[in-house]
């Protein structure tokens, strides 16, 4: 059984695959909340933009925070780190994506709230769905490139 080896992620990829899954995701959802909740596609559109962009600062800010306490050099990132590190993150962006929503949209904290918990609802399986996606196309389009022919 052979393995084979891809070329390591850069920064440019990073970015593409950040914007894809935040475009994607915005092109659902947009839409799918307008029309859920009786909005304009526009103002949904702006919410879920939003959203996408304070999940990313917050997504730089939690893990700075979190290496610095929990430094991968001291702390091995088996299963209970990891799903505690996941727990904090989610925890923390309910309470800034919640804030967020309410603020826009002009509604209670727990209509907020619950359209917050059906975001996560969607995200959850929707992020598996696409970095599975990514990985294959991605599969596909680098192997031609970086990795040699067999005979």
């Amino acid at each position: 059984m052979s393995h084979q080896k891809t070329e390591k992620r850069t920064l440019p990829e990073r970015v593409f695959h950040a914007v894809c899954f935040e475009g994607v995701a915005t092109a659902i959802l947009a839409p799918t909340t307008a029309w859920l909740l009786h909005r304009h596609v526009l103002e949904m559109g702006g919410l879920t933009l939003l959203l996408a962009t304070a999940a990313m600062i917050w997504n730089i800010i939690y893990n700075l925070i979190f290496d610095r306490l929990w430094p991968v050099s001291r702390v091995v990132r088996r299963a209970k780190v990891r799903i505690l590190h996941a727990l904090g993150f989610e925890g923390g962006f309910i309470i800034i994506g919640v804030s967020i929503a309410a603020a826009y949209l002009g509604i209670t904290l727990p209509a907020a709230f619950m359209l917050e918990i059906g975001l996560i609802l969607f995200f959850l399986p929707y992020t598996v769905l696409y970095n599975w996606v990514y990985d294959k196309l991605r599969a596909r389009i680098i192997k031609p490139r970086y990795l040699p022919v067999e005979p």
